[in-house]
C-alpha cells in the first residue's frame, strides 16, 4: 500500500474516533436533552408539550408525598367523599375519587382535579375534599391506572409510561368530563391540576375548547404558547407559577400570557416571587406556605367568579 493511502486511512480512522468520542461525551453531559429529543421524535406528546420525565425528576429531587398541615385543613363545609368509577379503558374500569358538600340537594358545578406526578394519593384526595368544601362536585381523576408513587424514582416511571400514551390520557379525561356532564348533570365544569396535572389541565381545555367553563393551571411544564393552537380556547384561564421555576420558565409563562391576550382570551397569570416549581406542593422541598395560601385564595375566587355555585 502506498504511503499516501496509509495517510488517508489514518486520517479517516482518526476522524471516526473523534466523532465517536464526541457523541459519548455529549450523551454523558446532556442525558436529559438526548432523552427528550428521542421522546419528541417518537411523537409522545399530549396537546400541550408535556415536560420530559428527566426534567420533572430533577424538579422533584428529594421530594416525598407526605401530607402537610395545609393539605390536612378541613374543608370549609362538611363533605362526602368516595371512590367512583367514572369510565373504562380497554375493558378496565377507571376509579377516581369524588367529593361533594354533604348538604347538597341540587346539581353542582363540577371540577376535574388532575394529580401531580405522584398519582392519585392522599394529598390529592384531601385537596379534592377542600375544593368540594367550596361548593363543587370535585372529581379527582386517575391517570396512572391505580398506581401511586412514594419515591421520585417510581413517580418518574409512572409519568414516563403515561406520557408515552397521550391518547389514553385524553380518553380518560374525556370520560371524566362526560361523567360530570351526563351522570352528575353538572351545569358547569372546570379543570384544575398541579405540575403534571397542570399540563393536563391545559390539555383538558384544549380537548374541550368551547365546552369547558374554566381552567386552573398550577406550574404546568411544557405549556403551549402557539397562538394557532390556543386560538380555539374560550374559557377563562388562571395560571399560577413560580418566579424561580425553569419548567415553565418566566419567559415561557409570559409567552403563554401574551399569546392568550393577543387572541383576546380571558387569562389571569400570577408569578410568585421567590417561589419555585411545585411551591404549592406541601410534600416537596420547595413548598412555600405563603405563596401557596395566596394561590389557594386566588383559585377559590376565580372558580367562584366563573362557576355558578348553588346555595343549599
Amino acid at each position: 500500500m502506498f504511503s499516501w493511502e496509509l495517510g488517508i486511512m489514518r486520517k479517516f480512522v482518526g476522524l471516526a474516533l473523534a466523532i465517536l468520542l464526541g457523541v459519548l461525551i455529549w450523551e454523558t453531559q446532556y442525558p436529559n436533552l438526548v432523552a427528550s429529543q428521542e421522546f419528541f421524535s417518537q411523537g409522545h406528546l399530549g396537546q400541550a408539550h408535556a415536560p420530559m420525565p428527566g426534567q420533572i425528576g430533577s424538579m422533584h429531587q428529594g421530594d416525598r408525598p407526605i401530607p402537610s398541615p395545609m393539605v390536612a385543613q378541613a374543608p370549609r363545609q362538611e363533605v362526602q367523599a368516595t371512590p367512583v368509577q367514572y369510565g373504562s379503558i380497554d375493558g378496565k374500569s377507571i376509579t377516581g375519587y369524588i367529593a361533594r358538600p354533604a348538604q347538597a340537594t341540587a346539581t353542582l358545578p363540577g371540577l376535574i382535579v388532575i394529580h401531580e406526578w405522584w398519582g392519585l394519593n392522599d394529598n390529592i384526595r384531601k385537596m379534592t375534599e377542600r375544593l368540594a368544601g367550596e361548593g363543587y362536585l370535585a372529581l379527582a381523576v386517575d391517570l396512572y391506572g391505580g398506581e401511586v408513587a412514594e419515591t421520585p424514582e417510581k413517580a418518574k416511571e409512572l409519568v414516563t409510561a403515561a406520557q408515552q400514551n397521550p391518547e389514553v390520557l385524553k380518553n380518560n379525561l374525556r370520560q371524566a368530563y362526560q361523567y360530570l356532564e351526563r351522570e352528575e348533570k353538572a351545569p358547569k365544569i372546570a379543570s384544575i391540576g398541579w405540575c403534571f396535572g397542570g399540563t393536563w389541565s391545559l390539555n383538558t381545555a384544549l380537548l374541550f375548547p368551547r365546552q369547558l367553563d374554566a381552567a386552573v393551571i398550577y406550574y404546568g411544564g411544557g405549556i403551549e404558547t402557539s397562538p394557532e393552537k390556543l386560538q380555539d380556547l374560550e374559557m377563562p384561564i388562571l395560571g399560577i407559577f413560580g418566579e424561580l421555576d425553569q419548567n415553565p420558565s418566566v419567559e415561557t409563562v409570559r409567552q403563554f400570557e401574551a399569546a392568550l391576550k393577543g387572541l383576546g382570551k380571558p387569562v389571569e397569570i400570577k408569578i410568585y416571587p421567590n417561589a419555585n416549581h411545585a411551591f404549592a406542593n406541601p410534600s416537596g422541598t420547595r413548598y412555600n406556605p405563603e405563596a401557596a395560601a395566596d394561590a389557594w385564595t386566588k383559585t377559590v375566587a376565580f372558580l367562584a367568579k366563573h362557576l355558578t355555585i348553588n346555595q343549599n
